[in-house]
């Protein structure tokens, strides 16, 4: 009999994507006396997590915590940085905007940042909102700041995400699998038995008949879940808030390499680009319902100039309620299925993978233990969704494509409410995006308070627009002194190649 306090004797990760390998990597890092066994089956190509190479910040940190130096996680692995994207065309009537990833602005006075903008937005004399974001201003430039040493102010707390290889850094995590010890099996999981008496995962069985068991399954293996579905089928759909449902993905020549995304909207969805060294990526995320795949084909080529080799992929967005039962956990797109707008798929996978250390369970997978699991990640995923959610409620377009078919969710109508009033962000746990981040996307879609906070009334407007002008001019004199990012990669290159 198996009791509460008896520790997981052994776990095997199914799926040989990067999610896969994350999640055995860490596990085998960061609890090492854990047998780590993974089934490498490859990823299907609707396993987004797997496939969109642009991630957030967070995946550093992630490197970090599993001792991945920079050289080995990025340069080495074909890796380049970025620090924003560029929004074209989701606010009809205004102009674009960069949501970046560092501070919105400097605080002084008695209110935050924002609400003076606000004011002078009220009185019609603000500078555009992410003319006060130090890395808005360098992505706009072109430019890199360096990790070390680490800038001063106005440029200090800037973070960077990452442009992927995806190939080159699944093999690196690979390698780093193979190095700490974790069992590898390929094959392709051709059934999953469960026990009788309480419906836990027994063992799977591959198809060449080879048995793998264990005490703990994490299934990385895409939307089928083939794993986790075999307890249960239960799925939350975001198709009433979220409508695209294809993506099309391509590579061009090299340009000039740019830590700007550019993200353009169009009457049946999105498309991107994003400028690394080695490559140009382009995609399009669209509704099969307002824009044949077909006319998809031909969008790309005309707009980006590059024909995609490849079929759509088609994906249905949502999320499992429950992504831990029993003895399994899904992530990735095992667990939530969400458009690559703000590029959260990897960090929502690897976010899963630093949970299930943190709250590593008995082998009983005692209820209360997996309930707590599945209650933070619920509320993580919850909020990322109203995050891209936010992008098409706000953007105030009239094509179908962006008619929102159901009520949009409470807690992301709780936000613009309280928002729209008078520009105050309510706090949620699980949050995944900082309130600049937020700042960011909903002034830069045009959605200005109704008033201004009371706090601010101790400092008169003309201070609070000399005080705004001060920090961009600030910014402005400090841009030349950054090296480009063609520059920035180069010089990376030269020190590991020493």
């Amino acid at each position: 009999m198996t009791m509460l306090d008896d520790p997981v004797r052994s776990v095997v990760v199914v799926g040989g994507g990067i999610v896969g390998w994350s999640a055995a990597v860490a596990l085998k890092r960061r609890v090492p006396g854990l047998p780590v066994t993974i089934v490498t089956s490859p990823p299907p190509a609707n396993a987004l997590a797997d496939r969109i190479a642009q991630t957030l910040p967070s995946t550093v940190g992630f490197h970090d915590d599993l001792g991945l130096r920079e050289d080995d996680a990025v340069l080495r692995a074909g890796g380049s940085w970025r620090l924003g994207t560029l929004f074209e065309g989701w606010a009809q009537d205004h102009p674009g905007y960069v949501h970046a990833y560092g501070p919105y602005g400097q605080p002084f006075g008695t209110a935050s940042f924002h609400h003076h903008w606000v004011r002078a937005a009220h009185a019609g004399s603000a500078a555009p909102f992410d003319a006060h974001a130090p890395a808005a201003m360098l992505a706009r430039a072109g430019r890199m700041v360096p990790s070390e040493p680490e800038p001063g102010p106005p440029f200090a707390g800037i973070q960077a995400g990452l442009v992927l290889d995806i190939d080159r850094y699944r093999a690196m995590l690979a390698a780093f699998a193979r190095h700490l010890g974790v069992i590898i099996r390929e094959g392709i999981v051709a059934d999953v038995r469960l026990r009788g008496e309480d419906g836990f995962v027994e063992d799977l069985v591959l198809a060449d008949a080879s048995v793998v068991e264990a005490d703990l399954f994490v299934d990385a293996a895409g939307p089928a879940g083939v794993v986790r579905g075999a307890i249960d089928a239960q799925w939350e759909d975001w198709q009433g808030w979220l409508r695209a449902d294809r993506l099309l993905q391509a590579q061009a020549a090299a340009s000039a390499p740019s830590p700007l995304d550019h993200v353009v909207a169009f009457s049946g969805g999105w498309q991107w680009r994003t400028s690394a060294p080695a490559k140009t990526l382009h995609g399009l995320c669209y509704s099969s319902a307002f824009l044949s795949d077909a006319d998809a084909h031909q969008r790309l080529a005309e707009d980006a100039g590059v024909e995609a080799g490849v079929a759509p992929i088609a994906f249905k967005q949502g999320t499992r309620p429950e992504p831990w039962a029993r003895n399994c956990v899904a992530v990735g797109d095992a667990a939530t299925v969400i458009e690559p707008l703000e590029w959260t798929n990897l960090h929502l996978a690897q976010s899963a993978i630093d949970r299930i250390v943190s709250m590593m369970p008995g082998r009983a997978c005692h209820p209360l233990e997996t309930a707590d699991y599945n209650r933070q990640a619920s509320a993580e995923v919850m909020r990322v969704r109203d995050f891209v959610l936010c992008h098409y409620a706000t953007a105030g377009r009239t094509e179908p494509f962006w008619r929102r078919s159901a009520d949009l969710p409470a807690s992301l109508a709780h936000t613009l409410k309280l928002f729209g009033e008078r520009g105050r962000l309510p706090f949620f746990e699980e949050e995944t995006f900082a309130r600049d981040s937020w700042l960011a996307v909903l002034l830069g879609q045009g959605l200005i308070p109704g008033r201004t906070d009371p706090l601010i009334e101790g400092a008169p407007p003309a201070q609070s627009d000399a005080a705004m002008a001060g920090y961009r001019a600030a910014i402005s004199r400090a841009l030349l002194q950054f090296p480009t990012a063609a520059e920035h990669h180069a010089a990376q290159l030269r020190r590991i190649a020493r």
